[in-house]
């Protein structure tokens, strides 16, 4: 996790929160180009990023590649950014409750932690 000011593009800031043989790194949009993509291969990774548009001579087989290409990787984003919008709508983090980085930063771990702790609790209940 990388907490940043609100003027950092979030493909600058990526490559900070990448962890070592991150294996496929899922990505919107703003994370493309080569210094984020770069990032995720030197630490071993391979890059998954959505691609906004493609070039080529027929318009309708390039529409179809674009979708072929972004399709795997909506799947996957679409469970990640639900917890980002749980984390919103439910925990507060519309805004920032503290001014400072490492205040946002505790209040974005805590808010993992209980989103976390919440979810174990509806997996150990579904187990069981």
């Amino acid at each position: 996790m990388a907490v940043t000011p609100a003027n950092v593009n979030d493909g600058r800031a990526g490559p900070d929160a990448l962890p070592d043989n991150p294996g496929k790194v899922f990505a919107d949009s703003a994370y493309r180009g080569n210094h984020f993509g770069d990032a995720v291969r030197a630490k071993g990774g391979t890059p998954r990023i959505v691609a906004t548009g493609m070039w080529g001579q027929d318009e309708s087989k390039t529409q179809a590649r674009l979708e072929a290409w972004n399709q795997p990787i909506h799947r996957i984003r679409g469970r990640i950014e639900k917890i980002f919008g749980t984390w919103k709508r439910s925990y507060g983090l519309r805004r920032m409750r503290w001014r400072g980085l490492a205040k946002a930063g505790v209040q974005i771990r805590l808010t993992a932690i209980a989103y976390n702790m919440k979810r174990s609790l509806k997996i150990i209940d579904m187990a069981g």
